[in-house]
């Protein structure tokens, strides 16, 4: 059984300190520095722009909205289009060591999908893997439920030796994340249907709290891989900042 470092500290009022935490154990992951590593944790209050929004006219006004709403407008990681994060939910962050990434691509997604979808069906949710006509952040491994509501949403970035996954899962506040992104999307000019944004709680008729999905998903992962608890070292803390304080000297 392949080992995997488990990390669980979260940054909820530092978003991209988050991110570069992120990236920074990528980096070192795909050098070889550190282990295979997830971070399953507890966001704030963010909309997290891929690097198409960035490119979009609209991408101002976009994250203007975002901050309107009282969401942090930050870049992620992983690919895709804005996606919102906030106290319902759970962020999740692999980081592989792959020296042909690209061949892994679609092994990946079915490994995280099928987890994250194994999880929320062991807290009773109809989960399955696929896209749901109009959802944000449309993807072919979106998790679902009943092929009428996004619960989570994953998107993977690769790098030389090594490869990312990041995700969101919705615990509760499905509505929460429609009302932040229909202004964000109608900036960038994307269509999507509100009502596909959907929770867990919403799913299952009772409130889940995001503990209780954390532990669900941790669960899950641990009939898969042998886990092992990690905090977030200083070298990485070093880079991390480091490279947060460079990004922004240069904006």
């Amino acid at each position: 059984m392949e080992r995997l470092r488990l990390v669980r500290h979260s940054f909820p009022d530092q978003p991209e300190l988050s991110t570069a935490i992120s990236r920074t154990i990528l980096r070192r992951v795909a050098a070889g520095e550190l282990a295979p590593t997830v971070r399953i944790h507890r966001p704030g209050d963010e909309v997290a722009f891929g690097r198409q929004d960035l490119a979009s006219p609209g991408y101002q006004a976009a994250a203007e909205a975002a901050r309107a709403a009282g969401f942090a407008a930050v870049e992620r990681l992983a690919g895709g289009r804005a996606a919102v994060f906030h106290s319902g939910t759970i962020a999740i962050a692999r980081a592989y060591g792959d020296p042909q990434p690209p061949k892994g691509t679609y092994a990946r997604f079915e490994r995280m999908a099928g987890a994250i979808a194994a999880a929320l069906r062991g807290l009773g949710a109809d989960a399955r893997v696929g896209e749901v006509p109009g959802e944000y952040c449309p993807g072919a491994y979106s998790v679902n439920a009943r092929g009428a509501v996004k619960l989570a949403g994953i998107g993977q970035r690769m790098i030389r030796g090594g490869a990312h996954m990041g995700g969101v899962v919705v615990a509760s506040g499905g509505r929460e994340v429609a009302r932040v992104l229909e202004p964000v999307y109608r900036a960038l000019e994307l269509d999507w249907k509100p009502a596909t944004s959907g929770s867990v709680s919403e799913e299952i008729g009772r409130e889940v709290d995001p503990g209780e999905l954390e532990e669900a998903l941790i669960a899950e992962l641990a009939k898969r891989y042998e886990l092992v608890d990690a905090e977030i070292d200083e070298e990485t803390m070093r880079r991390a900042e480091q490279a947060l304080e460079e990004a922004r000297a240069t904006r």
